[in-house]
């Protein structure tokens, strides 16, 4: 049994760590079932935040803007979490944007993990929904902010510890903590000639590009000038024949 662990929750631009980033990260580390410290920061992701993505977490651009680099922030979560287990609700789902920034910076990492997910699932026939919202409104856990990274993850750990005392003795298995497993590929920067057809494309149709082109990955970058392309057009051949300018 699992008594001393971190409890983790992030919040994210989208769904995929192949093209959106992390928001916030929040912790806290439990010993002998109780929390014992905490850890919750914002990160600036560089790419606007939707509409969407504000509404569910209250988390605005400019909140985001203010806040700190994902480097700076990554590296103070690892060295928080050192090598706890990791409690979380979906936490594969969690744990893939992390592994995505390790692999980008060449950094090993594997971690293992209880997820209360999978314990819902197995263990409870209602709630029929298992989200976290759903659970937490199943077992009067009170939160102060919902999809918020902290509190999601001080929700997280009261679950688990919930769920431990009902159903433990009777499923020992699903409270082992199992290998995380995450193949991310290494994402690398938008290349010279990826940032300088997009700043074209940017002149060329009077459009505003409102992330950082430098912050680009090459993949970010590609599918950026599709976008725009589907949407705008093409520069015409000759135009940028003249300037000497070529699509990468």
């Amino acid at each position: 049994m699992v008594t001393d662990y971190i409890a983790v929750d992030l919040e994210m631009t989208g769904l995929n760590p192949n093209r959106d980033r992390i928001l916030e990260i929040g912790a806290v580390k439990v010993l002998g079932g109780e929390v014992k410290d905490t850890f919750s920061h914002l990160v600036n992701p560089k790419i606007p935040v939707s509409e969407t993505v504000v509404k569910l977490t209250g988390i605005s651009n400019e909140m985001a803007g203010l806040a700190r680099d994902i480097d700076e922030v990554m590296q103070e979560f690892l060295a928080f979490a050192g090598e706890f287990t990791w409690v979380g609700h979906n936490v594969i789902y969690d744990y893939g944007f992390v592994k995505q920034w390790a692999v980008n910076h060449n950094i090993p990492l594997e971690k293992r993990a209880v997820d209360t997910l999978k314990i819902a699932r197995k263990c409870l026939v209602f709630p029929e929904k298992k989200s976290l919202d759903s659970l937490c409104m199943f077992y009067h856990i009170e939160r102060e902010e919902r999809h918020r990274a902290y509190m999601d993850a001080l929700a997280a750990h009261r679950l688990y510890e919930i769920l431990k005392k009902e159903f433990y003795e009777g499923e020992k298995e699903l409270f082992l903590p199992r290998e995380l497993q995450y193949h991310g590929k290494k994402q690398t920067k938008a290349t010279l000639s990826q940032k300088n057809y997009l700043k074209e494309l940017s002149e060329y149709h009077k459009i505003t590009i409102d992330i950082p082109i430098e912050e680009l990955t090459r993949s970010e970058a590609s599918r950026l000038a599709d976008k725009i392309i589907r949407q705008h057009g093409k520069i015409p051949d000759a135009l940028r024949h003249r300037n000497g300018n070529f699509h990468p």
